[in-house]
């Protein structure tokens, strides 16, 4: 096999939202995810896929993980799983997630790796970080 036949093509994560319509209109609508696809089944089932722009995983050591809370909350929060969004304007796109429904878990602040993160608790259980890079 070639690189090219092992390397993976896309990352999907894949969520379940009681409130399916409440996710849907946060995420498509508010935080600005456009819907690539979707379909309804038998008994209410339905999926909507969102297209998140590049997608990375971030593997993060337990320390780097404390260190992340400290610098971005100002606290430990013990959430060892969160959805990093990269933005043009964290605090215009955070403001606009509150009034969605989002809870502020902290506002933007600048980090010592140069961008401008805000976490927020998102409908469907997740945690989000709304990043800006600010400089190279």
């Amino acid at each position: 096999m070639t690189d090219e036949q092992t390397r993976v093509r896309q990352l999907r994560l894949v969520v379940e939202a009681e409130d399916f319509e409440e996710a849907l209109v946060f995420f498509r609508d508010a935080l600005g995810m456009p819907e690539q696809a979707a379909f309804e089944g038998d008994g209410g089932a339905r999926v909507a896929i969102l297209d998140a722009g590049r997608a990375t995983l971030e593997l993060a050591s337990p320390a780097q993980r404390r260190m992340i809370d400290d610098v971005e909350v100002g606290r430990q929060t013990g959430v060892r799983l969160r959805v990093a969004f990269e933005v043009d304007d964290t605090e215009a796109r955070t403001e606009r997630l509150v009034d969605a429904g989002a809870q502020l878990v902290a506002p933007a602040v600048e980090t010592p790796w140069h961008s401008l993160n805000s976490r927020l608790e998102a409908p469907a259980g997740l945690t989000i970080t709304l990043f800006q890079e600010l400089g190279s």
